[in-house]
């Protein structure tokens, strides 16, 4: 008899339910499966009802971000293999509403990347005919790390700040915008300081470190947020000793 796992998902279909509730699924096991793939047999023929975001398949795009066995994981990167002999129990990611079953509504996220400007605002106009705003490898050495976010939300499910204050900007949002800030052909740092800087933005995180401990691209926002409070807090120094020298 072929070797099977079984997988305990969360279901919650709002118009139905009153409360979320678990349901059990065997499926087949095999070494090279990971939970994305177990997922979608249960899809394809077990359950047509489940419902879950995924694209790549590869842990390039982000969709697929679960809380599997309490852990914040991308399902396309989690083998069967590393829980074989017990229960998986999937579940959408922490401190998000539930939109259905594993789908988590991600409006809150998108409202706070948009608020820190997640894109280059060049320091200077120029035409076409100019050319290209040109830096060296150096100079994109320095941010490069940052920019491999893939904006999965998993820093968010792990942030203990997230789960109690949901003002808090949060981990990703504050890295996209230390990117750009490290960036040599950006101007924007002032223009992202009202919300960086602010009470939600980089001194509400208590320096946990969960949120680089869970990134699956080792991004490492916990040293993004806390590299950008020395940068405030030599901007404020600046501006109480010579105003506004430092713009």
């Amino acid at each position: 008899m072929s070797e099977t796992i079984r997988l305990e998902i969360l279901r919650y279909h709002p118009e139905t339910d009153s409360e979320p509730h678990f349901q059990n699924y065997v499926v087949p096991y095999k070494d090279e499966w990971v939970v994305l793939d177990a997922l979608n047999h249960i899809k394809d023929n077990l359950d047509a009802t489940l419902s879950y975001r995924w694209s790549c398949h590869m842990a390039v795009c982000g969709s697929c971000g679960m809380t599997i066995n309490n852990e914040p994981k991308l399902s396309c990167h989690t083998f069967l293999r590393d829980y074989r002999g017990g229960v998986i129990r999937v579940e959408p990611l922490d401190h998000f509403p539930i939109e259905r079953d594993l789908v988590i509504v991600m409006d809150s996220f998108m409202d706070k990347l948009s608020s820190v400007k997640p894109y280059l605002i060049p320091k200077e106009d120029k035409p076409l005919s100019a050319g290209e705003y040109l830096q060296t490898p150096g100079e994109l050495q320095t941010f490069q790390q940052y920019t491999e976010c893939i904006n999965c939300l998993l820093c968010y499910a792990a942030c203990p700040q997230i789960g109690l204050n949901e003002d808090f900007v949060g981990p990703a949002a504050l890295a996209l915008a230390h990117r750009y800030n490290l960036d040599s052909r950006d101007g924007g740092r002032d223009a992202r300081a009202e919300v960086v800087a602010s009470d939600e933005g980089i001194w509400e995180c208590t320096f946990v470190g969960a949120c680089s401990q869970v990134c699956p691209k080792q991004v490492d926002p916990a040293a993004a947020i806390q590299q950008t409070k020395i940068s405030a807090s030599v901007d404020w120094l600046k501006n109480m000793l010579t105003p506004g020298a430092h713009k």
